[in-house]
């Protein structure tokens, strides 16, 4: 490894030099990318990624010299995949000259690529507004070039990070749109039922009984197979059980969903927020007695 390391800073200062001395303009640069290339490798090789990431931004500045965009932005690419295993600050940063680079040539589809690995880094920091933005560049990037499955699943996220933010129209909205979306295509069709229990969940939250029922309803007319199924019959309990303001009532409709189709973590932290609420307005009606 240190063989590598020593390897790759020979390449560098080679380049360095190129850069520094005469020679016609084109062809410095171009000798230089080449060098500043060989010595990522060896930085990779020795996994000195900081060593690598830097190496990668030298090269890319190089083909900016040359007005070589796409080679500049794969190497701001390169850079940060890096930079990922040690900086993710650094690794967002080469993420958004790569994207620029992209948009500028109007590859839209490398764009929105990069933009969702940058929400996924700002998620992966728990960074959920961040995160947040990005998924919904690249989500309309993806709109824009019809590829309608990358994009649906940058909205599930968003959805999902604003639900847990308590943006819970955002969430709905989103929900409900990918459910209408996907009722007409068959692959996806299927997955429906599972977007309106999210948007349902998310109504839940809001706390407003005629909200929820009046959603309830909207979803049978948009799926009639819904109020068929236990997603449904799981959403209309504990609407009941909210009307009654019955705790136990809404705790027994979700074990016994629970119980046949496991609750991932999500629903489960949103549904304790809506059960403490429910157990805070029991509290307040036991202190007015």
């Amino acid at each position: 490894m240190a063989d590598q390391i020593a390897r790759g800073g020979e390449f560098e200062k080679k380049a360095e030099k190129k850069l520094n001395g005469w020679g016609l303009f084109g062809s410095k640069y171009e000798d230089a990318a080449d060098l500043f290339d060989k010595a990522a490798n060896c930085f990779k090789l020795a996994k000195s990624w900081d060593q690598a990431g830097s190496a990668y931004v030298k090269l890319a500045n190089c083909h900016i010299k040359l007005d070589s965009k796409h080679e500049a932005a794969n190497g701001y690419a390169d850079a940060a995949h890096c930079y990922k295993k040690t900086n993710t600050k650094e690794s967002i940063s080469c993420l958004e000259q790569a994207v620029n680079l992209f948009l500028d040539i109007g590859r839209l589809n490398m764009s929105a690529r990069y933009y969702k690995e940058i929400a996924e880094l700002y998620e992966a920091e728990q960074n959920f507004e961040q995160a947040i933005v990005y998924y919904e560049k690249a989500a309309d990037l993806f709109q824009s070039e019809d590829v309608t499955t990358s994009a649906n699943q940058c909205k599930q996220k968003i959805a999902q990070f604003a639900a847990q933010l308590e943006q819970y129209q955002k969430a709905i909205e989103i929900y409900e749109e990918i459910a209408r979306h996907s009722l007409n295509n068959n692959l996806l069709k299927y997955g429906v039922k599972g977007h309106l229990l999210n948007a349902g969940i998310c109504q839940l939250c809001k706390g407003d009984i005629v909200a929820i029922t009046n959603a309830l309803e909207r979803y049978q007319d948009l799926d009639p197979t819904f109020s068929g199924t236990r997603e449904y019959r799981l959403l209309a309990d504990l609407a009941a059980a909210i009307d009654e303001e019955d705790v136990m009532k809404f705790t027994d409709a979700v074990k016994e969903f629970d119980s046949m189709t496991q609750l991932d973590a999500w629903k489960t932290t949103l549904l304790l927020r809506v059960k403490e609420s429910l157990k805070n307005k029991e509290l307040e009606e036991d202190d007015l007695t």
